[in-house]
C-alpha cells in the first residue's frame, strides 16, 4: 500500500537545515513541496536539543508549526511496547524514539524519511532512505 505521506526522522531535517547537497536533505526539500510532511514529539525534541541560537530555533519553530502533529495515544504506547518486547526477542533493539515514530508511521500509513538502517528491521514499516 503506498503512503499517505511521511514522517521524516530527525536525521532528514538535520540535512534539510544543513547547508549543502545531502541527499535525504534534498528529497525532504522535495517532499516539503509535493507530498504531506508530519512531524512528532521524539523529532521535535531531537531537533531542539541540537539548536544553537534563537535564530535557529525561530526556523525550526517556523517549519515545523506549519506541519500537521502526531500524538502517542494509550493504544498507541501499548502498540510501541509489544512492537520492542518482540525486536527485541528476535534479537534486535531499537532506540525508544524510533519505536515511536515508527508506531506513528504506521499507524498513519506513513513513511519514515531516515537513513537509519535499523527502520528496516521493524515489520510493516514502510521506509524512504533518499529518494
Amino acid at each position: 500500500m503506498k503512503s499517505k505521506g511521511i514522517l521524516p526522522d530527525t536525521c532528514a531535517w538535520i540535512d534539510y537545515f544543513r547547508p549543502g547537497t545531502a541527499p535525504l536533505g534534498q528529497s525532504l526539500a522535495k517532499a516539503l513541496t509535493t507530498e504531506t510532511v508530519f512531524v512528532c514529539g521524539p523529532v521535535i525534541y531531537e531537533l531542539v536539543q541540537g539548536v544553537r541560537s534563537e535564530k535557529e530555533q525561530a526556523l525550526l519553530r517556523s517549519v515545523l508549526n506549519a506541519l500537521p502533529f502526531l500524538e502517542m495515544n494509550e493504544a498507541l504506547w501499548i502498540k510501541a511496547g509489544r512492537l520492542s518486547a518482540n525486536l527485541r526477542k528476535e534479537g534486535k533493539t531499537i532506540p525508544f524514539s524510533d519505536i515511536i515514530i515508527a508506531v506513528l508511521a504506521m499507524e498513519k500509513n506513513l513513511a519514515v524519511m531516515t537513513v537509519d538502517e535499523h527502520f528496516r528491521d521493524i515489520p510493516g514499516l514502510e521506509t524512504r532512505m533518499d529518494d
